[in-house]
Formats: structure tokens, sequence, C-alpha cells
């Protein structure tokens, strides 16, 4: 048995806990929430900072951690994706140490959950061992070709059956993004994706996805050009990419909405009313940064009191797989987000998003969710020298 404490404990579920006190057993498992004051002091495990629950990374590309530091920044998301795709030709042996190498590396910056976007098997041997709860979504596109779409589905089904479901792990199939998923597509996924499943879907991350649906233009036209892809039959919808989504997708389902660089008021609202409480916002502010040089209003989404969660993108996006890290960009940028808020969403809404709310996300007695310790912290806000360090 350990009873850990520190200068203030964040259960998430409830409020902070000056010198508070978390006792587990060997397992991990919480069996009390208390005070210091509540214990002899010669028991009790010090130190300096706050305790949190173990992060959730909302939204991940695992089988690209080899691809680090191979794509240009600041790009934007079309020129970035062209470069992706060209690099093709690793040796397999690379991939996989990558993949090793970046799950061993969450671990250690205290991530205890992802969400991970795959649309091959590499990834399956590492999940299989790995102490993290992995919720995978084999992600499909066809890039709106209604005559793709069954062959699309078939091939990519074959990926989902591989991925194993034990040591507590979830599955699920997933479109990639409004503007490469075409309706038929959408219909063949809904059929395997059961209510209250969780699925993500890449969101108005450029301003070239609203501009497609909302007047047929931006780039993407000339981006579908570069693959071999007429685009000529398509007739914009007159209404923000994330609605196309939401009339092809289910409400049933927790829905993360991943990115959301160009969300507005409206979109959210919009999204609110159609999900309700199932609608999940996921942000990768340093993947944002790297690919576009922006990143979301997040006061947009204070103010809706929505889900938001944090997640990392790739390796391919950024400079590190570490909600921490994130959590600091948020504050650097945008210091208007309380700290409070930012642990929040770096733990039980990613919990919740990713169905694993029963044992991860919150300090609460008989869960299991890990305990990190973050340091300096100065008037109530994380520094530029914060760091995070797994306990638990």
């Amino acid at each position: 048995m350990r009873k850990l404490t520190a200068q203030v404990v964040y259960p998430v579920s409830t409020p902070p806990i000056p010198n508070g006190v978390i006792v587990v057993d060997e397992q991990g498992v919480i069996q009390a929430i208390d005070t210091a004051q509540q214990h002899d002091p010669s028991t009790l495990e010090y130190y300096e900072g706050v305790l949190v629950p173990g992060f959730i990374n909302a939204h991940c590309h695992l089988e690209l951690s080899h691809l680090k530091g191979r794509v240009d920044t600041g790009t934007g998301l079309l020129p970035f994706l062209q470069q992706v795709v060209a690099l093709r030709d690793v040796a397999q042996a690379t991939i996989d140490e990558a993949i090793r190498q970046a799950d061993a590396a969450m671990q250690q910056s205290g991530i205890v959950a992802v969400g991970d976007i795959s649309n091959k098997t590499d990834t399956v041997p590492v999940k299989a061992s790995s102490p993290i709860r992995y919720y995978t979504f084999v992600e499909m596109f066809d890039f709106m070709q209604d005559t793709w779409a069954e062959k699309t589905f078939n091939d990519y089904m074959q990926v989902y059956e591989a991925q194993a479901t034990g040591n507590g792990n979830k599955k699920n199939v997933a479109p990639h993004a409004p503007y490469t998923v075409s309706p038929k597509l959408f219909a063949l996924l809904r059929q395997v994706q059961a209510t209250g499943s969780t699925v993500s879907i890449h969101n108005q991350e450029t301003w070239h996805e609203d501009a497609l649906f909302l007047r047929g233009e931006g780039d993407l036209p000339e981006f579908f050009q570069h693959f071999g892809i007429d685009m000529c039959t398509f007739q914009p919808t007159g209404q923000t990419s994330i609605h196309y989504a939401m009339a092809h997708m289910k409400p049933e389902c927790r829905t993360l909405f991943v990115h959301n660089t160009m969300t507005t008021p409206a979109d959210i609202e919009a999204a609110h009313h159609w999900g309700g409480r199932n609608v999940f916002w996921v942000t990768c502010p340093n993947a944002n940064l790297y690919i576009e040089n922006k990143l979301p209003h997040y006061r947009y989404f204070l103010q809706a009191d929505a889900q938001m969660c944090i997640g990392t993108d790739s390796l391919t996006s950024n400079w590190q797989l570490c909600i921490l890290e994130e959590m600091k960009t948020i504050s650097r940028y945008q210091s208007y987000v309380p700290f409070g808020k930012l642990i929040e969403w770096a733990t039980l809404n990613g919990a919740r998003a990713l169905s694993f709310e029963d044992e991860l996300g919150s300090f609460e007695v008989g869960k299991r969710p890990g305990v990190n310790l973050i340091t300096g912290i100065a008037q109530g806000r994380l520094q530029a020298n914060s760091c995070v360090q797994k306990l638990v």
C-alpha cells in the first residue's frame, strides 16, 4: 500500500484537495482519497507539485512513428499529406522499432490510454503487450468516390478484424474526414459501428475543407487531381464540412471530432444539437502548429461547455507524444484556459470519450487511473519547465 501526497491533488471528478492523499494498492487501485492530516506523516510519500490521474491521448497515429522529423513544418495540411504519402518505402523493422519506442515514451510521460488511428496492422503486436489501453480506430477513405466504397470497406475490414481487443483494448471502424468519405462508405461504416461505441473523424483542420463544401473552392480539387481523382461531379452543400459528416454519422455513438482548427461557435452549436453529450472535441495543438501554424479558438469551446479532449497526433506532425507538452502549448498561447480545465481535458474527458471512464480518468475509489506528478507550476499555470513524472 502506498500513500501519495502533494501540495494539491486533482481528483478531477471532484474539486482539488490541498495536501490531499491518494492511497493505492500494489495493483494501483485507489483505496482511499483524503488529506494528509488524517495520516501518520511517516507513512506518506511527499512530492513537490500536484498529483493528477494518468493522461488520455485521445488522438494518435502510432503507426506513423517512423516518420518523425521527415516532413516539413508549416506547409499547410494538403502539402503535408502529399509528403506523407510519398514516404512509403521504409523497412518493416524500422517501422516496428519506432512503434515500440513511441509506445514506451507515452508510458513514461504518464499516458494510460490512447485513441489510435490505424490504416494497417503494424501496431497490433505492441498494443497486445503494452500496459496502455488502446481504442483503435481503423480509418477508411475512398476520396468521395461511391464506386470505390465497397472495395475500400472490404479491404479495411481485414485490417479491422486483425486488431486484437484483449488486454482491455477496444476497436471500431471510422471515417477519415468529411472530404475523403463518400455517402456509400459512410453507410457501410454505420453498419459496423454499434450504438454507444466511439468513432473518430478528422474535422475542419484547414480552411480548404469548409471552402470545398461551402462553395466548391479551395485547393482540395487540385489535391484530388494530384492523385488522379476527378471532382467535377462534386456538388457543394452550402454548409461547413461538419454538417456533411453529421448527416452521415450516428449521433448515438460517442463521436470524436479531431483538430477543429476552423470550427466556429455555430458549428459547435450544431454538433451539440445533433449529438448532445455524445460529442467530444479533440485538440492536438502542437500538430496544428506543426502543420498549419494555427490553433483552434478554445474560448469558443469553453463558452459552449464543450467536452474537450487532448491528443498528440503522430510523430509525423509532432516533436513528441506527450500530453503535458500539449497542455503547455495551450497554456502558452491561450493562457485564459484554466489549469484545472486543462487537467479535465487531459484525463476524464478523454476517458469518457474512449469509454474507459469506469477505470481511468479520475481519482475515485476502485479505479486504477495511474498517478502523475506535475512539477514546475507557478501562479496556477504551467511553465516552460513544467515536467511530468509517472508515479503509479
